[in-house]
């Protein structure tokens, strides 16, 4: 089965910086889309930005300016940059992955995530 392994995440204060880091294993020829998501205590899961095989990209209005997505495709790997952080960015951060070929099958939707990783951003 597909898997997604992440790190980066931590503790920051307000207006510093981190990077998080997701790679995904099993045997993978191609990855059509790769994004992150967000989860904020009593809140929904939101988009924060997603990036395509073909380099276009996604971010969610709260983190425009602020957070960059980026893929290394050799390596079946997605980063966010997230800089100038805010309290309200606090929360647990999901990678996830969509339409992914491997030497197997294909596998399709958005129901393929990673166990998150911690984000909190506070003075």
């Amino acid at each position: 089965q597909v898997q997604l392994v992440e790190s980066g995440g931590g503790l920051v204060q307000p207006g510093g910086s981190l990077n998080l880091s997701c790679t995904a294993s099993g045997n993978i020829l191609k990855i059509f889309a790769m994004g992150w998501y967000r989860q904020a205590l009593g809140k929904q899961r939101e988009l924060v930005a997603a990036a395509g095989s073909d380099g276009r990209t996604n971010y969610g209005d709260s983190v425009k300016g602020r957070f960059t997505i980026s893929r290394d495709n050799a390596k079946n790997t997605v980063y966010l940059q997230m800089n100038s952080l805010k309290p309200e960015d606090t929360g647990v951060y999901y990678c996830n992955v969509e339409g992914v070929r491997t030497v197997d099958r294909y596998y399709k939707g958005d129901d393929i995530w990673g166990q998150g990783t911690q984000v909190t951003v506070s003075s």
